[in-house]
């Protein structure tokens, strides 16, 4: 490929906490330093800044001011939520592919648990727009949309609480080998089934873990990459799929997400297969999504995707590791972000314990119900 080819050369992160006692810009600051150290890479090479929002955060422009820099010829924030976190790495690739900047960093930074919480309200409590049809039956928050859309696939295919059950149980034993997860006490089914409800069919296991923290990736033209400290990863191919008419519930198939329109239009694009990946970073808000996503995405059929982690076949020895990072649940909620981290780490074959045996080819995905993307990384 030319020079303006653009690849993954850095990542950082700081650490994950459930309450940070710090800001956006601090954490934002630290994991995009992180990211330059780890590329061995100056701060003065970066002209790029991409990030995306909802809740608390911090905008490119002030984290190029921490950083030192004098000014940015690419700063872009996407406003909304995980179903971004593929496509700001895309954005920055492809800016960095145009010649827009040369060097971007992507990060994504919030206190998820101790600033702007989902489903926190301050002050009075204002429905407006479409939202106002759904909130005087409660239906306000995510937890509750995609609750909704789990308990219509339970009814199209037959999936039980066991089988959300074995997505928590697997992606809690993956983070076991993960020292910067929070959560790595091993679950056990009777653990999943015994803890409380928060909307049915969803326990408190069946949720992201809310957290405070920040992870960035860097990304520059493959002629640099060549002089930097650490292997080049690259963006085989980025699809997203946003649906339209605002809200979760106004999507023709309750059973499907976005990734039944995203799984083909990659495959197609990149002329891989889903037997092709090492291991898959599935966006797991909740294990509903990894359910879905998995089937969607063609690693099993519609139905199956419990009985596949059942079997070990979501883990290692099986068909692909599925988050071996412990993904959303157990490391860490990073929005997502923290998949991406995951990722290089195990395609420069950096993570340890927990590392995929010659791992080559990695999905992450992004987002639920009808909005999102996904991306495939591979060794440069």
């Amino acid at each position: 490929m030319g020079s303006r080819s653009a690849v993954i050369v850095g990542i950082g992160r700081t650490a994950y906490r459930r309450g940070s006692g710090r800001t956006t810009l601090g954490m934002a600051t630290e994991a995009c330093r992180a990211a330059l150290d780890d590329a061995g890479m100056p701060v003065s090479e970066v002209d790029g800044i991409v990030c995306f929002s909802t809740g608390d955060s911090v905008i490119p422009i002030l984290v190029g001011y921490a950083l030192g820099l004098d000014g940015l010829a690419y700063p872009l924030e996407i406003k909304g939520g995980g179903n971004y976190a593929s496509i700001v790495v895309a954005q920055a690739v492809a800016a960095v592919e145009a010649g827009m900047c040369e060097t971007a960093l992507v990060y994504r930074s919030l206190n998820s648990l101790s600033g702007h919480r989902y489903g926190r309200v301050d002050g009075a409590l204002v429905a407006e727009g479409h939202i106002q049809y759904g909130a005087p039956h409660g239906y306000l928050v995510p937890g509750q949309w995609f609750a909704m859309m789990a308990r219509r696939h339970m009814h199209d295919y037959g999936s039980t609480y066991e089988d959300l059950g074995h997505v928590a149980i697997q992606t809690r034993a993956h983070a076991a080998n993960n020292p910067h997860a929070i959560l790595r006490t091993p679950i056990t089914m009777d653990d999943y089934l015994d803890s409380r409800w928060i909307y049915d069919p969803f326990r408190i296991y069946d949720c992201a873990l809310e957290a405070d923290g920040a992870a960035a990736v860097l990304v520059t033209t493959a002629e640099r990459a060549r002089d930097l400290k650490q292997p080049a990863v690259r963006m085989l191919g980025h699809a997203a799929w946003l649906g339209a008419g605002g809200l979760p519930d106004q999507w023709p198939d309750m059973s499907a997400l976005y990734s039944a329109n995203v799984g083909p239009r990659l495959w197609d694009m990149t002329g891989l297969t889903p037997g092709d990946m090492d291991l898959a970073c599935l966006y797991d808000c909740f294990t509903y999504t990894t359910l879905a996503t998995l089937e969607d995405y063609g690693f099993c059929g519609k139905g199956e995707a419990g009985r596949f982690f059942a079997d070990g076949r979501a883990t290692y020895g099986g068909d692909v590791v599925v988050n071996p990072h412990g993904g959303l649940l157990s490391e860490a909620y990073i929005h997502g972000m923290n998949h991406h981290f995951e990722a290089v780490l195990q395609l420069r074959g950096q993570a340890g314990e927990r590392q995929v045996k010659d791992a080559a080819l990695c999905l992450v995905s992004a987002g639920t119900g009808p909005y999102g993307g996904a991306l495939v990384y591979g060794r440069d």
